[in-house]
């Protein structure tokens, strides 16, 4: 009897959105859970965010999508922009629940979930990694997965977002 695969998403929402908008157009959260969802069969998707407190209509409605939201304090840089690292949080978190699904997904391009990525490709762990574009993705995250990795850039017609504004 065929039983359909357990995936949780880890998904790196700056990275994610940012390399996006570098593509030249927004995402559509509500259709990327879908997506995520029906093509690769993820049961949670965690996102994980930059906490900031005027933007609790944004976090309820990416809740309202699916979304598990875990989030990190922002603090500026030495430039006044906002940062929130989500790194460490999304490691953690794909290590806690390591034995609660059977694959997962890492959506990202940085090179600094290369040591995960690793990690869960060699324990036969690791479903794949979006990332947002192949020229933005680290060469390190490259190899670290293989031939588990694809790429965002062309979904735009299925993901893009065409309403008044991102959520």
């Amino acid at each position: 009897m065929y039983t359909k695969e357990t995936n949780f998403a880890f998904v790196d929402s700056q990275n994610l959105n940012l390399g996006i908008k570098s593509l030249g157009w927004d995402l559509d959260f509500k259709k990327f859970r879908i997506y995520l969802q029906e093509k690769y069969h993820v049961k949670v998707a965690y996102l994980f965010i930059g906490y900031m407190q005027q933007n609790q209509d944004l976090y309820a409605q990416l809740q309202k999508y699916g979304y598990v939201l875990i989030f990190k304090p922002t603090l500026p840089d030495k430039d006044g922009k906002i940062k929130g690292n989500v790194d460490a949080d999304l490691v953690l978190q794909a290590m806690i629940d390591l034995k609660n699904y059977d694959q997962a997904l890492i959506v990202t391009s940085d090179g600094d979930f290369y040591s995960l990525v690793k990690y869960l490709y060699e324990q036969e762990k690791l479903k794949l990694v979006i990332s947002p574009y192949v020229k933005t993705c680290s060469s390190l995250l490259k190899k670290s997965a293989k031939e588990k990795i694809v790429f965002m850039d062309n979904l735009k017609g299925k993901l893009e977002y065409k309403g008044k504004s991102t959520a």
